[in-house]
């Protein structure tokens, strides 16, 4: 068991580096050559964002466990705070620090199936603002 774990905590930030690296280079970059030109014009932040089934295939891709612990977070976000999550809310809690103690939890429940752990991890996801139940 000791083994396993040691492997998720050496794997998590390798596969959070993948991930991220896989993602960026599908998403448009927005640049300005000259600032004579003015500011850039506004874009919708949320029309730029990768659709969410193509997020979790390439997680499917990379680890099956990632795209699996990812649906259970999406789904106890949806319960929990009663929207569905963006791609990129979920992209940042893959990425921000060592990434969302929740979602890891829930990617490491499902690559041990361990359906208790899963609905305990669950129970912790928080909403944006403070609005969980």
């Amino acid at each position: 068991m000791k083994h396993r774990t040691a492997l998720m905590s050496r794997l998590a930030p390798r596969l959070v580096a993948v991930v991220l690296a896989t993602t960026s280079a599908a998403m448009p970059v927005w640049g300005q050559t000259s600032p004579a030109r003015g500011a850039l014009p506004k874009s919708d932040v949320h029309a730029d964002e990768i659709p969410l089934d193509d997020y979790l295939g390439l997680l499917q891709r990379i680890a099956p466990a990632a795209e699996t612990g990812a649906r259970a977070y999406l789904a106890a976000f949806q319960r929990r705070c009663g929207r569905p999550m963006r791609t990129s809310e979920l992209r940042r809690a893959l990425s921000q620090g060592g990434g969302d103690p929740v979602l890891l939890g829930l990617i490491r429940a499902s690559h041990l199936r361990d359906a208790v752990g899963e609905a305990q991890w669950a129970q912790q996801v928080r909403c944006p603002g403070g609005s969980t139940p």
